[in-house]
């Protein structure tokens, strides 16, 4: 789809403001008449892209457009079950949220209805003695609607993560998808002195596999040099070939050349999140800056399409800006790259040997009240 954004006005433009006021977010009325986008209208698109974990640019581009369809759902405007390409919307997370309060498991509350869920959904239907069809029409709904609230405490999913949280294990014979950020037909930004993202993100992530390839573990790259796949076809490339971990490369940039350091993504929004996910953004993000000496920008949740899709716990690393030419210029360097890929696969290390992590530290397991994964 073509972006929307400020300045533009149209039937496009209607349709995204009456999605964002039914939202809840506030349009300048003006701009409501006129159907046009502007200031109002872009900082409502910020806000709502803040609230879902997206990228905050004030764009309505692809991931927005469907993360603004998907807001308008809720459990029980339409019946859920598991087709292809699976359903998305508000209402299968809250499904997802109903299923592990009442100890099914349908794997992360992301949104998405695959098969984990649909199973959930079966297991949930036996439970209380319906047909175990998968399907959530008004019979099933009626049966989370008086069970939802009547078993306290953690998740299903939840406790299962913190129980692998909590497990001794080593990263030899582990499988590790890495994913290129960017490739040819969509190379990303681009530093004042011609460094490429996409470039970047391939050498960087060939030295990772060589790293890590070094240490006994199974690297797998989702996409070759000359290739560009979509983000949905490298999360199922990871998925079938059933990866224990996902690390995906990018770079940051911003207008400001000033703008300086690492930070690392893991999927969450809405008071839900990953908890493998984020010990394991931790982990990396402590090595990047403790290695290298970059300032640290810290770990966050996000939503990001790759984050969302992959059924492993997954980071997001942008260890630097692109249009920093400090930083710029150490990319460049072999070096520094080499330091940068030592410093994912030690992360790498610590997660999966002695993943035991204390509350309140540097990736800690929460505790019962933390958001369910």
């Amino acid at each position: 789809m073509e972006t929307i954004r400020r300045g533009d006005a149209g039937e496009s433009v209607r349709d995204v403001q009456s999605r964002l006021s039914a939202l809840g977010h506030v349009v300048d009325p003006a701009e409501l008449e006129k159907h046009r986008f502007g200031e109002s209208t872009e900082r409502a698109v910020r806000a709502f892209q803040q609230d879902r974990g997206l990228l905050v640019d004030g764009l309505v581009g692809k991931n927005t457009w469907e993360e603004l369809v998907e807001a308008g759902y809720a459990l029980g405007d339409r019946a859920l079950y598991l087709r292809s390409p699976y359903f998305r919307g508000d209402d299968v997370r809250s499904l997802q949220i109903h299923l592990n309060s009442l100890g099914f498991d349908p794997g992360r509350e992301d949104g998405i209805l695959g098969e984990q869920t649909a199973r959930a959904t079966q297991e949930f239907q036996r439970n209380v003695g319906l047909r175990p069809d998968g399907i959530v029409g008004a019979t099933t709904l009626d049966a989370l609607g008086r069970l939802k609230s009547s078993v306290p405490g953690p998740g299903r999913t939840e406790i299962r993560e913190t129980e692998t949280l909590r497990a001794a294990d080593s990263l030899s014979g582990h499988r590790v998808a890495i994913d290129p950020g960017h490739g040819p037909e969509e190379p990303g930004c681009t530093g004042a002195a011609g460094l490429v993202e996409a470039d970047v993100t391939w050498d960087l992530a060939e030295l990772l596999a060589a790293e890590l390839r070094s240490r006994g573990a199974e690297p797998l790259l989702l996409r070759s040099r000359e290739e560009d796949p979509s983000v949905s076809e490298r999360a199922s490339r990871a998925n079938a070939a059933g990866a224990d971990v996902l690390v995906a490369l990018h770079f940051n940039d911003h207008p400001d050349p000033a703008a300086e350091g690492s930070s690392t993504y893991y999927f969450g929004r809405q008071e839900s999140y990953s908890l493998a996910g984020r010990a394991l953004a931790d982990l990396v993000q402590e090595e990047l800056v403790a290695r290298t000496g970059l300032k640290d920008g810290r770990t966050h949740p996000k939503a990001f399409p790759i984050l969302r899709e992959s059924t492993m716990p997954a980071v997001q690393l942008e260890p630097c800006f692109l249009t920093n030419p400090k930083e710029e210029q150490l990319l460049g360097e072999d070096r520094f790259r080499r330091e940068l890929a030592a410093a994912v696969a030690q992360a790498l290390e610590r997660y999966f040997a002695g993943r035991l992590l204390t509350p309140g530290g540097s990736g800690g397991v929460a505790g019962p009240g933390a958001p369910r994964s």
